[in-house]
């Protein structure tokens, strides 16, 4: 019959003790310098060396060359306390758990005084003394205080802190700490020599995590593989399947597919795994555990070799291959991901379903906006970017307006003549040069449009048109001004003697604004708007209520971006409530650009924003994806253009500008919504609109006059940006949510 292997190897000395260099020491230079104590309390978790530490040290009290820290092992009493010893008359251990009571303190008490019969000193080493009762402690209280010469205590405990304070201030407190997987492993590997058992390497790394940095845990699982191996010794499939393990080859296969982003296979898998009647929650920490150490790998490189992984040096490679096809962000939210579910899996009725769920959510980090999904995407997109899997672009908010800011087709290059052609009048086209255009080409060429606004009681479906373009672009660069094919020059028509003002708007420049840092420029900042304002809504929802509608880009020249708005309460609101600041952060977190805003009244803040390509818009009524209140082909508000610039004169946007169009030049200052004049259709020229009114409709109220900027009404209030949205009228939010616009008003006061 065998010895167990904990009691066979138990160290005799303290130098044999593994893995408690901060114990072991200061205990050999107390004994050198004789400086030993009445009473110890060695504390720490199961199987560290707490009561190998009491014996030793008792070992080394009563040696007949003592006391010495290197007991001689040769007399009667290293003999008799050896790991192979039948004990000594005068070292009594006493398992507090079973004699913790005060009657068995009080016959301790009694029993202590006498002298030690055959040593130097009588030891009473009380293992398990958090078990001791409050009243047993009180009864040995005097005793561990004032105890006579030849009388020494050990106590030895998980728990210190249910020791009470009045012992374990009477002792010298020494913590024992698990041992690290390193020093464990080269544990095994010796007792596994010295037994002369063949072994695979990989098996040893199962019986150290097993034994969770316990020596006696360890070795106890040692003992059993050793009883049921053969003539091959240790293998790793014998270690997998006795020890209840996840086959690293599973592992490899799950995460492969995690970064293949292969759902069948890794629900597959998953099948695997329960039909053999494995547990869920050791595959989910198996797996766990594995991510870990990809996190690990690709952060340091050389983990294998520096200890911070416990794998087999055969395997490290094929991990580096797993950490580079995910990434450190795809990696960290799997982490996480994987934690939770297996918190959340204690107690659960269907661990199989929240293990499913648990790789449903690693799969598709584009269903959540959580941090670590965006820096899980973003991984993504690094890499692909790397290996030339997609063209360049300035990312953006979303997969949207990027790919389309940078996938946009060039449009045909406008002749001389439609430039020439497109010089109106000198105020008309200042006008056009006030608002840079909303393109952006791989030269940094910016283009301009300018268009005439319709004049007062004129037919909307001639007064509406827009103009040729006032420069055209750079053979190879993208043109976004139009989202049909001209067939031919066309002509501006005149301008109304009625027509709104369109002078230069306050602060905006007089050329095409130059490119940003990481090539961002205006046309970019003018698309993307809408997701800024979307951004800026996720954190701080004042800042949003100031620059929801009412304010639009206005230039970027360098890093200075100039914002209009249609009212001064509202542009004070933003600036004396550090609403800017606020703007500034989400342009420096999302775009990675830090710009100074500046405000100023005007350049079209009252005109909603354009979208775009993959932002989208609100169907009209007609339904569809039109731009406006009308068909898809309509343009702004009920006017037509034939097809041709329905996405470019600047409506509430069109799911369908899907060739990142250009919109018009607007007037400078927020203009009412227009309403049809007295008498006028509201057909359009070349596609009439879905929803025709009545023919016996009568006719809506006329417009009402331009307003002056002085007497222009917030719609959202004043420049309380603090307010909700309650405070918003009801034709306000029906012409924002909805897109709805009058068509009559009826007088119920007869």
């Amino acid at each position: 019959m065998s010895l167990a292997l904990y009691r066979k190897y138990r160290p005799a000395t303290f130098a044999e003790l593994k893995g408690q260099e901060h114990v072991a020491e200061p205990l050999q230079q107390a004994l050198r310098n004789g400086r030993i104590n009445h009473a110890y309390l060695f504390s720490g978790p199961r199987g560290c060396g707490k009561t190998s530490s009491a014996r030793i040290l008792a070992r080394s009290l009563n040696c007949e060359k003592g006391p010495t820290p290197d007991p001689c092992g040769e007399c009667d009493s290293c003999v008799a306390l050896g790991p192979s010893g039948t004990g000594h008359i005068d070292v009594i251990e006493i398992d507090a758990a079973s004699h913790g009571g005060v009657d068995d303190a009080r016959d301790l008490r009694e029993r202590a005084f006498f002298a030690p019969v055959a040593a130097r000193f009588k030891v009473y080493i009380i293992d398990e003394a958090h078990m001791v009762t409050r009243e047993g402690f009180n009864a040995l209280l005097k005793l561990v205080e004032e105890p006579p010469p030849h009388l020494k205590f050990v106590f030895a405990t998980t728990e210190p802190e249910k020791v009470i304070g009045t012992i374990r201030s009477r002792t010298h407190h020494y913590p024992f700490r698990l041992i690290p997987p390193g020093v464990l492993q080269e544990l095994v590997e010796e007792i596994l020599r010295a037994e002369d058992v063949p072994y695979e390497t990989s098996a040893l790394p199962l019986a150290v995590r097993a034994g969770a940095g316990s020596a006696r845990d360890t070795l106890s699982i040692l003992d059993q593989l050793l009883a049921g191996s053969d003539e091959k010794g240790i293998t790793y499939a014998r270690a997998v399947s006795l020890l209840g393990y996840t086959d690293s080859a599973l592992l490899d296969e799950v995460i492969a597919a995690f970064a293949a982003r292969d759902g069948a296979a890794v629900f597959a898998a998953i099948d695997r795994v329960v039909e053999s009647g494995q547990d869920p929650r050791r595959f989910t920490a198996d797996l766990l555990e594995r991510v870990r150490d990809l996190v690990i790998l690709s952060n340091v490189p050389e983990a294998g070799g520096t200890g911070l992984l416990n794998v087999p040096p055969d395997e490290l490679e094929a991990m580096r291959r797993q950490a580079s096809s995910m990434g450190p962000g795809e990696l960290t939210r799997a982490a996480d991901l994987l934690h939770t579910g297996l918190t959340e899996m204690r107690g659960a009725t269907s661990p199989r379903l929240l293990l499913e769920l648990i790789c449903a959510r690693i799969l598709l980090p584009a269903a959540y906006d959580d941090e670590s999904s965006m820096f899980a995407r973003l991984d993504r997109l690094e890499r692909q970017a790397s290996q030339g899997g997609f063209g360049g672009g300035q990312p953006g908010f979303g997969d949207g307006p990027a790919q389309a800011f940078a996938s946009a087709p060039p449009a045909p290059q406008a002749p001389p003549a439609q430039a020439t052609a497109g010089q109106g009048s000198p105020a008309q086209g200042g006008a056009a040069q006030s608002r840079p255009a909303q393109g952006h080409d791989g030269g940094g060429a910016q283009a301009r449009e300018e268009q005439s606004p319709p004049s007062r009681g004129a037919d909307p479906t001639s007064s509406v048109n827009p103009r040729p373009h006032a420069a055209s672009a750079e053979p190879g660069s993208v043109d976004n001004r139009g989202t049909g094919p001209r067939s031919g020059p066309v002509s501006a028509p005149a301008p109304s003697a009625a027509a709104a003002p369109t002078g230069p708007a306050a602060g905006a420049p007089s050329g095409p604004p130059p490119a940003a840092g990481g090539g961002m420029d205006f046309g970019s900042i003018q698309r993307l708007w809408p997701d800024v304002v979307e951004a800026v809504k996720q954190k701080s929802r004042a800042t949003w209520m100031t620059i929801m509608s009412g304010v639009q880009p206005v230039s970027l020249d360098g890093k200075v971006l100039t914002l209009g708005f249609d009212a001064e309460g509202r542009r004070l609101g933003f600036v004396n409530g550090g609403r800017d600041t606020v703007l500034r952060e989400v342009f420096k977190e999302r775009m990675g650009v830090d710009w100074r805003i500046e405000t100023v009244v005007g350049g079209g803040g009252g005109r909603p924003p354009s979208q775009g390509p993959g932002g989208g818009g609100r169907p009209g009524p007609g339904g569809g994806s039109g731009s406006g209140f009308g068909s898809a082909q309509s343009s702004g508000f009920g006017s037509s253009s034939g097809g041709q610039a329905g996405a470019a004169s600047g409506g509430f946007g069109s799911a369908s500008e899907a060739q990142a169009s250009q919109p018009a030049s607007q007037p400078s200052r927020p203009n009412p919504v227009p309403r049809p004049a007295n008498g006028e259709s509201r057909a359009r020229q070349a596609d009439p609109g879905p929803m025709p009114p009545p023919p016996d409709e009568p006719p809506p109220p006329p417009d009402p006059a331009p307003m002056d900027e002085s007497d222009e009404v917030d719609p959202e209030g004043d420049a309380d940006a603090d307010g909700t949205e309650a405070e918003m009228n009801g034709m306000a939010l029906i012409q924002r949510e909805l897109g709805g616009q009058i068509i009559r008003e009826i007088d119920n006061s007869n």
